[in-house]
């Protein structure tokens, strides 16, 4: 798949999350979690790989923030959970590993960047591990249709042999 063919992807799941944000997300305290991102990150990951999956998830960001459906802890769950969905996805070709990949990369490692930003820069009180468990909970939701999707595509060769 050649760079202009994948940045036209890349945007066009980073407008399809946007959009979505303002329907479907679960308010967490001062943050909002939105599992169609993890969703679109597994996608991205797999279907596009690690760089264009972390500006799909950037760009996801920037645009929920900018109409306020979002919140700036989406920018480390997202980024990271993407990242680390496709390079696990690039290694092993297994698309159970670009959805743990989701799950571990926001879940864990964006939930626990998101404590610098509520501490530091926000002044909120916030506990280390305080956002794991509805990143884990989002990011889990998310992870799990964009394999099924996945899945379901793969048995109907709907991807042309992209994972081959």
């Amino acid at each position: 798949m050649n760079s202009t063919k994948k940045l036209t992807i890349t945007a066009f799941i980073a407008a399809i999350t946007t959009v979505s944000s303002s329907l479907i997300y679960i308010p967490v305290g001062f943050a909002k979690i939105f599992p169609i991102q993890h969703f679109a990150n597994v996608l991205s990951a797999v279907l596009l790989g690690p760089w264009y999956a972390v500006i799909q998830a950037f760009l996801s960001s920037t645009l929920r923030n900018m109409l306020g459906t979002g919140s700036i802890f989406a920018y480390p769950g997202s980024m990271i959970g993407a990242f680390l969905a496709a390079i696990l996805f690039s290694k092993t070709r297994k698309l159970s590993f670009a959805a743990a990949g989701e799950v571990i990369g926001t879940g864990i490692l964006g939930a626990m960047a998101t404590y610098p930003i509520s501490v530091l820069f926000l002044g909120q009180e916030a506990a280390l591990f305080g956002f794991v468990p509805a990143f884990i909970f989002s990011s889990f939701t998310g992870a799990l249709m964009g394999y099924g999707l996945l899945k379901v595509m793969v048995k109907n060769k709907a991807l042309g042999g992209i994972l081959q």
